[in-house]
């Protein structure tokens, strides 16, 4: 399957980004762009880089619709690479859930996508290097209050079509 052109937004973002991803102290980048402007390709290429170097990437994504869509987008594009893909949402069974977060803790998952499950405290890593966060606006305080444990030494790159004030403002 041919990959769609860059935007020169995207273009710009992923040298940023990559940038980021190389310096000592953690990134946390907000990346805001329409629909179809290639903020889903800029993520697989960070998380690409990440899990190359060796590190766990959690994806948070607010529906179950969003997560088996990613799930599927990653897992193709990734297929020919030795990189495991996993999704953990309500379409995964409790037992098939558990082997997920065992083969996570053990650090045998490299990219875990998610809906808030992934925000519950049985979920480990051995290794997270980045979290990547679609559309974080539509996660509650309760949430957020979760995701500030990992901003600690974790790259952070949060995407978002819709640049309302709060995620601009949590953003600077």
């Amino acid at each position: 399957e041919a990959i769609q052109s860059e935007t020169q937004g995207a273009v710009t973002a992923i040298g940023q980004i990559k940038g980021d991803l190389m310096r000592p102290s953690p990134m946390d980048r907000l990346l805001c762009g329409d629909v179809g402007y290639g903020k889903t390709e800029v993520a697989m290429r960070a998380a690409f880089k990440a899990a190359e170097a060796g590190k766990q990437v959690a994806i948070l994504v607010p529906t179950t619709v969003l997560c088996v869509q990613h799930g599927r987008t990653f897992r193709e594009r990734f297929a020919e690479f030795p990189l495991t893909v996993e999704v953990l949402n309500r379409f995964v069974t409790p037992r098939d859930a558990g082997e997920i977060l065992r083969r996570t803790r053990e650090g045998k998952v490299d990219i875990l996508i998610g809906t808030h499950r992934i925000l519950s405290d049985d979920v480990e890593f051995k290794d997270l290097g980045l979290l990547i966060i679609d559309e974080e606006q539509r996660f509650g305080v309760e949430h957020k209050e979760r995701l500030k444990r990992f901003r600690v030494n974790v790259d952070v790159l949060t995407m978002t079509a819709t640049p309302i004030p709060r995620t601009l403002n949590m953003s600077l």
